[in-house]
């Protein structure tokens, strides 16, 4: 039940004003975000690889409002992509962008995200990496797949999210599986209406797995995005059923949660990549965070509390 309330909060311009002011805030934050700058997100980059994991990054910031948000966003992507040059890590860290940073929801939108997010994508390719489009609510998913077709065509390694908890979903990875395509499944952290999602946990898990069979079965590189323990399993025994290696699928999960699980998965030869967020725009990444897992505000209000 406190899923949708936190989901909801994290489109209130009178909570983001609450939970951004109080002096505990930041401290808590800096668990699943671990800074706001470049400069601060690179150590953390180098540490995390040192230990055998890998990277996607996320320069966190979403209620674009005008076109020269867009474009600054887009820039400090570019930014980001001039950083991890020198350090020569390729495909071991890569980038996630959301189309609403660049401008999908402004009028014009879906040509200027695509106008936005190609100049990134195509400065990813030259370090020898990649980009992967997140999935937001479904209203604007259309308008993704269709950036991500664009892209595909001269950058074929673009990856792209998609949502367990989506009726729509399973149609998608039959798509996207077929098409060859770097696929992250995940089970969804925006409030949708009943018309268009489960809204079970149950449901949702069912879904999961038959959209992760479809995945693994297909021509496709699934990345497994999910902190859940039966869910992990279930993954590695699909893999092996479909005759997978272990390079040829990945897991994901996020900075800040489940760190020995990262570090275990990795020692068994998976590849592991850590979803790391950064930027002074944390309070939407940092709600749905809340919002997946009941533990993680229990984990925010006992700080607050026993802080001083």
């Amino acid at each position: 039940m406190l899923g949708p309330l936190i989901l909801a909060a994290s489109r209130s311009d009178r909570m983001r004003r609450l939970v951004s002011a109080a002096p505990m805030t930041k401290p808590v934050v800096g668990r699943f975000i671990p800074g706001e700058t470049v400069d601060q997100v690179i150590p953390v980059v180098a540490g995390l690889t040192d230990r055998g994991l890998e990277v996607t990054l996320d320069v966190v910031g979403e209620d674009i409002t005008t076109r020269a948000q867009a474009t600054a966003a887009r820039d400090a992507y570019l930014r980001l992509i001039e950083r991890l040059g020198p350090l020569g890590l390729g495909t071991r860290a890569e980038m996630s962008v959301k189309l609403s940073m660049f401008g999908q929801s402004l009028e014009g939108g879906h040509e200027l995200a695509l106008a936005n997010v190609r100049p990134v994508v195509e400065a990813a390719a030259a370090i020898g990496t990649s980009v992967t489009l997140d999935a937001e609510d479904h209203t604007t998913l259309d308008s993704m797949f269709a950036v991500h077709g664009e892209l595909r065509k001269d950058f074929p390694g673009t990856g792209c999210v998609i949502q367990a908890y989506l009726f729509r979903t399973e149609e998608d990875a039959r798509r996207l599986a077929a098409g060859g395509s770097r696929v992250r499944l995940v089970k969804g952290a925006y409030k949708e209406p009943a018309s268009v999602a489960h809204q079970d946990r149950a449901g949702i898990d069912k879904s999961y797995v038959r959209i992760l069979r479809t995945l693994m079965e297909g021509a496709g590189y699934p990345m497994i995005g999910s902190h859940d323990p039966r869910l992990i399993s279930v993954g590695q025994e699909l893999a092996r059923r479909a005759g997978r290696k272990l390079d040829e699928y990945e897991f994901q999960m996020l900075y800040g949660i489940r760190s020995e699980e990262h570090l275990r998965l990795a020692a068994q030869g998976h590849r592991m990549r850590v979803y790391t967020a950064y930027g002074t725009d944390w309070y939407g990444y940092f709600m749905r965070r809340l919002a997946e897992k009941p533990a993680n505000l229990l984990f925010f209000v006992r700080s607050m509390i026993t802080k001083n």
